[in-house]
């Protein structure tokens, strides 16, 4: 599988390998949550802030403002290479701010939720009720404690 990484926001320093290692090891986590479905070719990583994921979120969501992470899947085009394209649309703004009320957690963690969340979106998974939040989350976090988090954050803004 292919990972690019796009940065479009621009107040905070990141460390790109990082987060392209960090989402490889996500997607891989999550693929291996669906055995049997199809492979996935590339996925897209987008590093927005919260102007930048507003219009995204009203276009896709068709809700008002920024959120944390948006998704899209895309099944192969007929007569094209199979495999699934994807693209996660990432606030990074909102990850550094929500840190903050986050008791022992930092906003590197945090990011690096917003992407787990994002990969479990691509697998299918769905957070529309509280049983299937909880059953999200507790996903995510053990995928997070299985792979090396290094920081995503550099010190310093741009």
């Amino acid at each position: 599988m292919r990972i690019f990484i796009q940065n479009g926001q621009r107040r905070f320093k990141l460390d790109t390998a990082a987060l392209k290692r960090l989402a490889g090891a996500l997607a891989e986590a999550a693929q291996a949550r669906a055995p049997g479905g199809p492979a996935w070719q590339e996925v897209t990583v987008h590093l927005l802030d919260d102007a930048g994921i507003a219009p995204v979120n009203a276009a896709i969501m068709a809700h008002g403002g920024a959120t944390d992470v948006i998704t899209q899947r895309y099944d192969p085009i007929p007569g094209e290479p199979g495999g699934l394209t994807g693209e996660l649309f990432v606030n990074v703004e909102r990850a550094a701010c929500c840190a903050l009320r986050r008791a022992g957690w930092d906003r590197n963690r945090e990011l690096a939720l917003y992407l787990a969340h994002g990969f479990d979106h691509l697998t299918g998974a769905d957070d529309g009720t509280r049983a299937e939040r909880s059953r999200m989350r507790r996903r995510e976090l053990g995928w997070l404690k299985r792979v090396a988090l290094t920081p995503l954050f550099q010190t310093g803004k741009l």
